[in-house]
This record gives structure tokens, C-alpha cells and sequence, in this order.
């Protein structure tokens, strides 16, 4: 009997110790961020910190350089998937439609015209917008004219050449600079020249089964014309193609120059010099009428989605949807997205300003509606590709007719990009 009461005892014991420790199911959930956007690495790190801390959640934030598509490949042939996934908008139609989670069913959706949907299931949430078109320099303009600068004014081409003179007449030897990289020159600013039409699909269609004339295409040659204008007044003519970027921003800062072809995203390495203030954006001038004049060409950028492989838990994707939400619903997550890193919200329950001053000029044309939709299921190397026969132009090693030719050739032989 004293043998059967002690065992009792010894079970009863065991039983209150063990309840005094966390189960296993109360272990802490960890889940990982995959950042491909260099400038908010460590603002990511921070916020992951700190939430994960007040959330009781474990989170690592991971940044490669390495094309999207390819790294996440890799990284799920290893067996060892993100679980956040922050990637362009082709990405989600290349990985998100087999390895994205549905979240339909999110509270976020409601709120945002920017997502992505893939045969009915929401798979793309959209972190900001973002938009391109002619950067300028407001009080470098004034202080050289002695008056007032609208940019409204300028609207064709001809305008901006005629204003790119006056500045040159008033003493600004050259008002304008060009950045160099191949994702400025095809990803951004020859890309204008599939965006800007009523039917954009039809012409990449064109491009990829060889019917398109470039040479004889209105779009293009208006674009290339102002391009031709930048050129004539870039800072770095005698050597386009080895201007440093930061140099170009620094102009740009600091009023060296008037104007720079350039996005929303510029703002903090402008900001990095002796800022004068009152940077801008205004829409690229062209001397055609159509539905872009007057209008920035942007949108969405950077969307995320949730891993749905085998590798991640059910309690990993529930975390990762619970830390979307949080972007968008609480006081912290806005202020994150517009403040802290100085972006323009996609979502309509957002209304802290914007810090980023380029960005509250896209905002404008947001609310105005004047943002012409970006495309964005161009091939992987379209801009590595295409990028080198644009600094091939900037640098007058090819004609126009020769670029035009590269840019034909280049689509008529590459993988087309399926897409919803």
C-alpha cells in the first residue's frame, strides 16, 4: 500500500512539473524573409526585431543581389525556401503559382487595387508603388532663370529642348545628366516604350513573333527623340557610360544639373549630398499626344507572397500573414511603409504622408489618376541584354536603326512569359 501511495505521489509530482513547462507546442514560430530590395534591408531588420519581440515570433530577413527568380529557385531545389518572399510582379506568375499561398482570404485584400491574382487566388501583396519620368531640380532651375519653375509648363518635346537652351543661354552649361546602369536604360526607360499604348500585349506579341517595325513604330521613335534630347544636353557626353551613379545623383542633389530621367527610389541616394531640396518628378516630354501625356508610368513594386511548399508549416504561414497584416492595419505598419522607408502605400486605409518628396509627387498623379500601368513580365535577361545595346546607344556606338534591330532580334528569340 505505502509502495502504491508513493508511486501516486511520484506520478502527481511528475504531472505538476511538467505542467509548470511550456509544451513544445509553445515553442516560439520562425519564419524567414527574403528582402530583393537593397535600400530597406536594414529597416527590414529592425522591424522584424521588434515585432518578432512584442509578437513572440523569431525572424530572420535575408537580402540577395542575385536575379529573383534564379536565387528562390535555388533555394527550393535545396529544400530550404523563404517563407516571405519579397519579388517583382513576373515573379509571382514564374514562382507564386505553384509555391504561393491563396490569401484570398486576408483582411489586407480589401484595401489595395494592387494585388495579384493568379486563376482567382490572391497571391502577390503589394508593398508600394513606385513610378518613373523626368526627375528635376526646382531651385536649381530658379536660381539660374531668376524665376518661378512649373513643370506643367514643359509637355512636348520641344518645350523641354527649348528650356533645356534657356538654361544653357543663362549659364548651366548642362542641364541634364543620364544614369548609366542597364536597369535604368531598358528596365526603365525603354520599357516606356511597350508601356505607352492602348494595347500593350498586342505589341510584345508583335516583338515576339517578329512583325514589329521599331523604326516605323511612333512610340518608339518618340521616346528615342527625347532620349536624343538628353543626350544632347547630358552632363557626361564625352563619356556617358562611365558616369559613376552616384556622381549623377550628386548632381542632381546638390543642382549641378536641371533634370535626370529617374524613379520615386532615387530619393534616398539624392538626399545623400548637400540636398538643396525641392526635387521633383514631372512626366517625360514627348511631341506626341496619347494616352501617357501628362502621366507618370508606375505601379505596384515589390510584391510578396507566402510560401505553400511542403517546407514551410501551416504555423510559419500563418506568422508570415499575421506580419502582412500588420503592415497594413496597424498604426506601426503604415507608418513603416511611409514614413520609415519613405514609400507611397498601395493601400487605401493608409493615409500617413509619404517622406520621400519624389514619392509625394507620385502620389499626386496617383489621386489625379494619371499613372500609366507598368508591364511586367518581360524575360529575366531583357534588361542585362537589352541594357548593353542602350549604353551602346548612349555611348554613339550603334544608330538608332541598329539598336532598333538589337531590340527586335533580342524578342523575336526569347522565352515567352506566361502570365494572367
Amino acid at each position: 500500500m505505502k509502495k502504491q501511495i508513493s508511486m501516486v505521489m511520484a506520478g502527481m509530482l511528475a504531472a505538476s512539473v511538467l505542467g509548470a513547462v511550456p509544451a513544445a507546442a509553445e515553442e516560439k514560430v520562425s519564419f524567414t524573409i527574403f528582402n530583393s530590395k537593397n535600400e530597406l534591408q536594414e529597416i527590414l531588420e529592425e522591424t522584424a526585431a521588434k515585432y518578432g519581440e512584442e509578437n513572440g515570433v523569431d525572424i530572420e530577413v535575408y537580402y540577395s543581389s542575385d536575379t529573383v527568380a534564379a536565387h528562390l529557385s535555388t533555394r527550393y531545389a535545396s529544400g530550404a525556401p523563404y517563407t516571405l518572399n519579397m519579388t517583382d510582379a513576373k515573379d509571382i506568375y514564374i514562382l507564386g503559382e505553384e509555391y504561393g499561398y491563396d490569401m484570398s482570404g486576408e483582411d489586407w485584400v480589401k484595401d489595395t487595387d494592387y494585388a495579384i491574382s493568379v486563376d482567382g487566388k490572391v497571391l502577390g501583396f503589394p508593398f508600394c508603388i513606385e513610378a518613373r519620368g523626368i526627375l528635376f531640380n526646382a531651385d536649381a532651375i530658379e536660381k539660374t532663370l531668376g524665376e518661378a519653375f512649373d513643370p506643367a509648363a514643359i509637355v512636348t518635346l520641344d518645350d523641354f529642348d527649348a528650356f533645356c537652351q534657356k538654361l544653357v543661354d543663362a549659364g548651366m552649361e548642362t542641364p541634364t545628366s543620364i544614369l548609366k546602369p542597364d536597369w535604368s536604360l531598358a528596365a526603365h526607360y525603354l520599357q516606356q516604350v511597350y508601356e505607352e499604348r492602348e494595347d500593350v500585349q498586342g505589341f510584345i506579341d508583335s516583338l515576339y513573333d517578329g512583325t514589329c517595325d521599331l523604326m516605323a513604330d511612333e512610340k518608339f521613335n518618340s521616346l528615342m527623340d527625347t532620349f536624343d534630347v538628353l543626350k544632347k544636353y547630358n552632363a557626361f557626353a564625352d563619356a556617358p557610360i562611365t558616369a559613376e551613379d552616384e556622381l549623377v545623383h550628386m548632381m542632381m542633389s546638390e543642382g549641378d544639373v536641371a533634370f535626370q530621367f529617374g524613379g520615386c527610389w532615387e530619393w534616398n541616394d539624392i538626399i545623400d549630398y548637400d540636398y538643396t531640396g525641392n526635387v521633383g518628378m514631372m512626366p517625360v516630354p514627348q511631341n506626341m499626344t496619347d494616352l501617357a501625356t501628362g502621366c507618370l508610368v508606375g505601379g505596384g513594386s515589390k510584391f510578396f507572397y507566402v510560401d505553400n511548399s511542403e517546407y514551410t508549416t501551416d504555423a510559419q504561414r500563418q506568422a508570415a500573414c499575421d506580419f502582412l497584416n500588420w503592415l497594413v492595419s496597424s498604426d506601426e505598419g503604415k507608418f513603416l511603409i511611409s514614413d520609415t522607408c519613405g514609400c507611397v502605400s498601395p493601400f487605401s486605409n493608409n493615409d500617413v504622408p509619404c517622406t520621400n518628396d519624389l514619392g509625394a509627387y507620385v502620389k499626386k498623379f496617383v489621386d489625379e489618376g494619371k499613372l500609366i500601368p507598368n508591364y511586367d513580365y518581360d524575360p529575366d535577361d531583357h534588361y542585362s541584354v537589352l541594357g548593353a545595346e542602350m549604353q551602346k546607344y548612349l555611348d554613339g556606338q550603334i544608330d538608332r536603326a541598329g539598336l532598333a534591330e538589337a531590340i527586335q532580334n533580342y524578342w523575336a528569340n526569347a522565352n515567352v512569359i506566361q502570365h494572367g
